[in-house]
């Protein structure tokens, strides 16, 4: 009886492990393709295109991605979305597309440096996460 409870406890041993160990190796790599707007300097009212490619490196899914501009000396955030970062693409790739209008009402002030940050992660907060910065600045 001790030899197969002793059985018992060491094949559960080796499960309990090997799942683990599966869920660790689920190795969550990505990239960002940010395809517009570019670093060149923009003008107040101008509106940007923002359009940018999230893929999985390894044909995991996509499961959240972030967009945000915010201003560089400041941090004051402009624009963040998509609204419910949890997109859950199971092709691999997201393509993220919007317009913004860079304007006074929108916050965006003259003179002044701003930064569009594209992140993609897996299925937990920061597995395999990457962000991408673009900065650019605003002329009156």
């Amino acid at each position: 009886m001790k030899k197969v409870m002793f059985l018992v406890l060491v094949f559960n041993l080796v499960l309990i492990t090997s799942c683990s160990e599966e869920e660790s190796s689920s190795d969550f790599s990505y990239s960002n393709i940010v395809n517009s707007p570019d670093t060149t300097d923009k003008n107040v009212n101008d509106t940007i295109d923002i359009s940018i490619d999230f893929e999985s490196t390894n044909g995991e899914p996509v499961h959240h991605v972030n967009v945000r501009i915010y201003n560089a000396a400041t941090n004051e955030e402009v624009y963040n979305m998509p609204t419910q970062p949890h997109v859950h693409d199971l092709s691999g790739k997201y393509t993220y597309s919007d317009t913004f209008l860079l304007s006074n009402e929108n916050g965006v002030m003259a003179h002044s440096d701003w930064i569009l940050e594209a992140k993609v992660w897996g299925h937990e907060a920061g597995t395999g996460e990457v962000i991408q910065s673009i900065p650019f600045h605003v002329h009156p």
